[in-house]
């Protein structure tokens, strides 16, 4: 088959539109990652005057030079609990991700203490258990940069048993042979001790580490003692003493170079595994071309094969049965080297689309080639015709086998992800391995205008059945009320917020973003690990 070729004019009608759409949302998006920084930044002279490196200078310094680095969940608790947007949005407290470290792919993760001394958020919990199943399931080390005032205790009952997660998943990293490395750049108080007492490897900074169970002021209260934070659990003791920490630094960047020495010193493979030898050659049509190319808004259709032929290589592709389910479109092709199965929407799944993307993921899984799902669906198609068709017996068979693919998975919410469409084009709730959004993607239960009409249809039969005569002016205010909480719920900011995905990313990124995911992906299924029973123990 030649490459595909493009039916877009660049001075098309609509192109330039919906270039300005996306990059307006797009602007959104990056300004608010950019508010975190700063927030985080103007505690720099407060950093300064102790002698220590801002959190995201720590991550540069840790992270190899000109390696990629893809960070995930960047405004995790977007506008929840104590986040305002403003002056008080924190990204979760934790800045998080994948890069790599003397050659070493690893998750990475680092407390904000730049923002409200790095407390922990109820959110940035759920980040940060996010980042440790990513590492689990890849088996990439994973490296913590630690530093926190602990937990907000305003907020214990959203953060405690949680919390107890992020700590049982350290000592579930070690025992599958994972090693676990962490420098204590300063506080690590109460639970957060434990941060640090799980870590394979710890290296503390001379002066500025404090680690205890209870802090002066609490020990004070509970048992009347009276110590000092070097006494109770500074960097020298604990080195010295309880044996806590295995290396000394004198200073934040000296404990980065222990760190990345000591990942230098591990007999794990640098660089990724066993990658394609074959010449790649890059897709026919500009990454650019995307924003164009693609309505922002789920309303207006457009063909996916114009996206699948901006990401795969040479913009070649195979499709699987295309005059069958035509709506669903499901195609082989190679993404950086990568094979892969792509499925994509162009309208919602009916029967025919159902059944053939099952039969195209069980031939995948057969051939072990990896899965993409662009999720841009209003659902399964609904009707007479469509439930006497069995729309629900197919409709069935493909989650059953979308839930239990062999394949790495990775889904990219490119507009609508509505009802049970996001279920059989692996939502959240079915454990991709790694799941993105485009900032105009929509997500919920159905569009909000379909929800507004279903339960003004309600309110009028149930008013009629009563014999009464239905309140047509509150109807009618009750479905704007219902169109625009499902506009503020199904935004892509709202999904993000919660950890719906692995993150945002620009359009133009996707390609990069994908080949990153498949890569971390390949070697993971090429690796082989020394588990133990319980995780190191601290002897």
């Amino acid at each position: 088959m030649p490459p595909y070729s493009s039916r877009i004019a660049p001075d098309a009608p609509g192109i330039a539109d919906n270039r300005a759409a996306h990059l307006s949302l797009l602007g959104e998006f990056r300004a608010l990652e950019q508010r975190i920084a700063d927030n985080s930044a103007r505690s720099l002279p407060k950093f300064r005057k102790r002698g220590q490196l801002l959190p995201r200078e720590r991550l540069d310094l840790l992270l190899d030079r000109a390696a990629p680095f893809l960070a995930l969940s960047t405004l995790c608790g977007y506008q929840m609990h104590d986040d305002d947007g403003e002056r008080k949005i924190s990204g979760g407290g934790v800045i998080g991700g994948m890069g790599f470290i003397s050659g070493i792919r690893c998750v990475v993760v680092v407390n904000d203490s730049g923002i409200q001394g790095g407390a922990v958020t109820p959110m940035g919990v759920q980040k940060v258990i996010r980042l440790q199943e990513i590492a689990l399931e890849n088996k990439l080390p994973y490296v913590q940069l630690i530093e926190s005032a602990g937990a907000n205790l305003f907020r214990q009952s959203e953060l405690f048993i949680e919390g107890g997660r992020t700590f049982a998943n350290l000592a579930r990293l070690s025992a599958a042979g994972i090693p676990v490395v962490g420098i204590t750049h300063g506080s690590s108080t109460a639970g957060g001790a434990y941060q640090s007492g799980l870590c394979d490897y710890l290296v503390v900074v001379r002066g500025r580490s404090k680690i205890f169970l209870a802090g002066p002021p609490l020990l004070k209260a509970a048992t009347g003692e009276i110590a000092t934070d070097e006494e109770l659990g500074g960097a020298e003791m604990h080195y010295q003493v309880p044996g806590t920490a295995e290396y000394m630094a004198e200073d934040d960047a000296d404990g980065i170079r222990i760190c990345r020495e000591i990942l230098s010193k591990l007999p794990w493979e640098r660089g990724a595994l066993h990658e394609p030898h074959a010449p790649i050659k890059p897709p026919r049509y500009d990454a650019e071309t995307l924003l164009g190319c693609v309505p922002p808004h789920y309303e207006t259709p457009y063909e996916a094969r114009e996206v699948i032929a901006r990401l795969v290589d040479d913009s070649d592709f195979l499709d699987f049965k295309a005059a069958y389910g035509p709506h669903t479109v499901t195609v082989h092709g190679t993404l950086d080297g990568h094979p892969v199965g792509i499925l994509a929407n162009n309208g919602p799944i009916d029967r025919d689309g159902a059944t053939k993307a099952t039969q195209f993921i069980q031939l995948c899984c057969q051939s072990d080639t990896p899965l993409i799902f662009l999720q841009n669906t209003t659902g399964y198609l609904v009707g007479t015709e469509a439930e006497r068709g069995g729309i629900i017996k197919h409709g069935s068979k493909m989650i059953q086998a979308v839930t239990n693919a062999t394949v790495p998975r990775i889904t990219l919410h490119i507009g609508a992800s509505f009802g049970a469409g996001n279920y059989g084009m692996c939502g959240r709730g079915f454990n991709p391995q790694f799941i993105f959004a485009w900032p105009n993607n929509q997500l919920s239960v159905m569009g909000g205008v379909q929800a507004a009409k279903t339960m003004s249809n309600v309110v009028e039969a149930t008013a009629n059945a009563s014999g009464d005569e239905p309140n047509y002016d509150a109807i009618k205010m009750m479905e704007q009320q219902i169109i625009d909480q499902y506009d503020t719920e199904g935004k892509a900011l709202y999904a993000t917020a919660r950890v719906w995905d692995d993150g945002i990313i620009d359009p133009r990124d996707s390609r990069r973003v994908l080949a990153f995911c498949l890569a971390t992906c390949r070697e993971a299924r090429q690796r082989n690990l020394h588990p133990n029973t319980f995780g190191v123990g601290r002897m």
